[in-house]
């Protein structure tokens, strides 16, 4: 138990991490370097890097709802979890660097290089849903630490939606890079819209909350 504490510094430390991931995602807008009559034009051939900042912002706050709302469900933290957390912020703090580097290679119009591009941003954005993976995985062998309100099923469905998120940045990676970069960029801002929607739990989805309590139907 002495390594047992609550949860509130693991919170507060995690939402001054998430707050710096965003500040450094604006770092990469800036002011076009053009001539005397040309800003708007200028401003408008930016717009590859609206598209990562929206990306990623989306992204990064989606992943603060669903790290909020999972540790409402804690009540207690202990050295696993901190780890498996840690894991998760490591992966997030990354988020910056794939989104310039996208940006960068849509404003150079160079088709390999915005493959390539696309690829590494779904390689973090995987990464990041792996480290979910982790961290649900943990909490959902480790009920003890949970409120004791929360449902059994809860983290182990969790665990569904980190693993679809997974599978689908590989698959955008795999378009990005064998197909169209463009088409890539799609599901990565589409993305974090399913996991706005599911960001209070998998089984809090109306949808799927009335098909999980749809009695089996009887056999014939």
């Amino acid at each position: 138990m002495g390594t047992r504490s609550d949860t509130s510094r693991a919170i507060a430390f995690s939402d001054a991490v998430f707050a710096i991931i965003i500040t450094l995602l604006v770092l990469d807008l800036r002011v076009p370097d053009v001539s005397p009559g040309h800003l708007l034009s200028g401003l408008l051939g930016q717009w590859p890097s609206y598209l990562a900042y929206l990306a990623s912002y989306a992204y990064v706050a989606i992943v603060w709802l669903n790290h909020k709302g999972s540790f409402n469900r804690v009540k207690e933290s202990d050295r696993g979890l901190h780890w498996v957390n840690l894991l998760v912020l490591f992966s997030t703090a990354l988020l910056p660097f794939p989104t310039a580097v996208v940006s960068h290679a849509l404003q150079e119009h160079d088709q390999q290089d915005q493959r390539v591009a696309v690829a590494f941003y779904s390689l973090i954005g995987a990464l990041l849903c792996a480290s979910w993976l982790a961290f649900f995985h943990y909490l959902a062998r480790r009920q003890d630490l949970l409120e004791e309100k929360v449902s059994e099923r809860h983290f182990p469905a969790e665990r569904l939606r980190a693993l679809v998120g997974v599978i689908l940045y590989v698959a955008a990676g795999l378009i990005g890079y064998l197909v169209a970069p463009l088409a890539g960029l799609v599901i990565f801002v589409l993305l974090p819209v399913f996991y706005a929607v599911t960001s209070a739990g998998l089984y809090q989805v109306p949808l799927i909350r009335r098909l999980a309590r749809r009695p089996p139907p009887s056999g014939s």
